[in-house]
């Protein structure tokens, strides 16, 4: 996979993209990390990428022209069909980052990311080149920068052979559509807390089902929102609409 990073500065990936689990896939060359001062393509000799909106408003926009070449150099976007990257606009009125978001990206040959810092984008941008918005949250941050780094982290330890254990990305919170059951390691007692039983019992199928259980408690406990979309057996629903009366009958006695 290919990943380029529009953005005014290139210096803030640095460490990202040579540590951790993104160095050491750069380093196996399963992924290729790029990043692109787009000031390089402002066609003033000021190098502004900016400008004050149309009709008047706080804030500066971006402007059109620098981005679009800045794209333009990395992809022929006369071409058609799979040799297209997509192209991601950092935004907070993009669609909610999700697991699932970051699977499809996963399938992807080239990803595109546009970080801005400003007020806002021209629509041109959003309606002419962008094949996606993405938002990590309900909030504002002053630049697209550290969402671009949070998705392309969760994107490139998806990839085959990034991670030692291949099955480490599929049982993650949110693959499954559950949040993820607890982990326990050495030493079996700490302090006064110890290791639930039935992890140390070698019995890989009761196993199994504990952390198929756990998985569900803590969904309905955490993210009950969760379980709305979740593939559950008749038995684990019976087992949650149990958890929701005596939830409930509790609640009454107080």
């Amino acid at each position: 996979m290919k990943i380029d990073v529009l953005t005014l500065f290139p210096p803030m990936f640095e460490g990202v993209f040579s540590a951790s689990i993104l160095g050491k896939a750069r380093d196996k060359g399963l992924v290729e990390l790029n990043t692109i001062d787009f000031r390089e393509f402002s066609n003033n000799k000021h190098n502004t990428v900016d400008d004050y909106p149309y009709g008047g408003g706080g804030g500066m926009v971006l402007k059109a022209e620098p981005i679009f070449s800045a794209v333009e150099s990395l992809v022929d976007l006369q071409l058609e069909g799979e040799s297209q990257p997509r192209i991601i606009l950092m935004c907070p009125q993009g669609e909610p980052y999700t697991q699932r978001k970051a699977e499809e990206l996963a399938k992807e040959q080239h990803l595109i990311f546009i970080c801005g810092h400003y007020e806002g984008y021209d629509e041109r941008i959003r309606e002419h080149l962008v094949t996606d918005e993405i938002s990590i949250g309900d909030y504002v941050l002053t630049g697209g920068e550290l969402p671009a780094m949070a998705v392309i982290d969760s994107v490139v330890r998806l990839l085959p052979g990034v991670l030692g254990n291949e099955s480490s990305a599929s049982e993650d919170s949110f693959s499954t559509g559950l949040l993820e059951y607890p982990h326990y390691t050495r030493p079996v007692q700490f302090r006064d807390w110890q290791v639930p039983d039935i992890l140390v019992s070698g019995h890989h199928a009761n196993i199994a089902i504990w952390r198929r259980q756990q998985s569900l408690l803590r969904t309905w406990s955490k993210r009950p929102e969760l379980l709305k979309d979740a593939s559950l057996t008749p038995k684990e629903q019976l087992w949650l609409a149990d958890l929701e009366q005596k939830k409930q009958a509790a609640d009454n006695m107080l």
